[in-house]
């Protein structure tokens, strides 16, 4: 698919998202008002946290398809990996504030404080509206994703962000619904500060996610090499280009940018070449390589050592 319809796509689902998130993001706040629930606030925060997010990916979706230019030599695929490790990092923030709240909220029940009896009519209309809202989001960006090749981190980010917060949203309203239920019995300690208690495990439950997509946003942005099996992939498009038609491949380096790769080639050629052949080699591997990985930037580089240059003596003369 043309990498501009790829654009019109994502920009559509976005939109949905975007308006979506506004929705649940208002409903938020307005049933924690009516309820007194502290977790419908944290979760009306998540979904304007989306809504934002929405507004800043259909930039960086625009911005992708950019070609290089003086500013940016090796393109724009770049703010993708930004807007990845943005954009968890602030939920991260969102989630140590709302786990710190609870736990204040919890220290002041504890120290005979008192905490306003909820309100569940409010509570379920809000958990039956936003879970539908939640699930068809996700299944909006999720068909995106497809449409697209599955290799926009956009659509794949905002899918995971709504399925996760669907799933939030019921067990939330599920175990609000319980407690009520364990005033009488046993666990009826729980009751008054049951609110608190459920958005510290919800907060459990999402802060692991949130931290492994802010750590692969920034390996991109540092420079760590691609997964094993894409690298693998490339090795396995780049070989028989390079015996057929150069010499030696020397060394492979890949680097996973965005929804797109750069890959550097290090080739020995048997017998000297010339600067047309080489940028016909480079066609060729970067044609080999869109095929296996997906949007590609292939630079290729004559050297006999690779990604680290090593110390060559011939005869007086040293070359480093």
């Amino acid at each position: 698919m043309p990498e501009g319809s790829w654009s019109n796509i994502e920009q559509r689902a976005l939109s949905v998202g975007k308006w979506g998130n506004l929705f649940m993001g208002l409903a938020g706040v307005l049933a924690a008002w009516l309820s007194h629930s502290q977790a419908l606030l944290v979760d009306g925060l998540f979904s304007m946290i989306g809504f934002a997010a929405a507004v800043v990916g259909a930039r960086v979706s625009a911005s992708t398809q950019l070609a290089p230019d003086k500013t940016r030599p090796i393109g724009y695929a770049a703010d993708e990996s930004i807007y990845a490790t943005f954009r968890a990092l602030s939920l991260l923030g969102l989630v140590a504030f709302a786990a710190g709240s609870a736990v204040l909220n919890i220290v002041n029940y504890a120290g005979g404080g008192e905490i306003p009896d909820l309100r569940y009519g409010p509570i379920f209309v809000y958990f039956v509206v936003i879970g539908t809202v939640c699930f068809g989001l996700a299944a909006n960006h999720h068909f995106a994703w497809k449409r697209t090749g599955q290799r926009s981190d956009v659509l794949r980010l905002e899918k995971k962000a709504a399925f996760f917060d669907g799933i939030m949203t019921l067990a939330a309203g599920a175990g609000r619904l319980v407690m009520p239920f364990l005033r009488d019995g046993p666990l009826g300690w729980m009751t008054p500060i049951g609110d608190s208690l459920i958005v510290l495990l919800l907060c459990g439950i999402v802060i692991g996610r949130y931290y492994a997509d802010f750590m692969t946003g920034l390996g991109e942005l540092a420079g760590v090499s691609a997964p094993g099996p894409q690298v693998l992939l490339a090795q396995r498009a780049v070989r028989p280009i390079v015996k057929d038609s150069v010499g030696r491949l020397v060394d492979l380096s890949v680097l996973k940018i965005g929804r797109g790769f750069q890959v550097q080639v290090y080739l020995e050629p048997d017998e000297p070449i010339s600067a047309r052949a080489v940028d016909v080699i480079t066609r060729r591997l970067d044609a080999a390589l869109e095929d296996s990985l997906g949007p590609t930037n292939t630079v290729v580089i004559i050297s006999r050592h690779g990604r680290v240059l090593g110390e060559e003596t011939t005869g007086d003369e040293t070359t480093a």
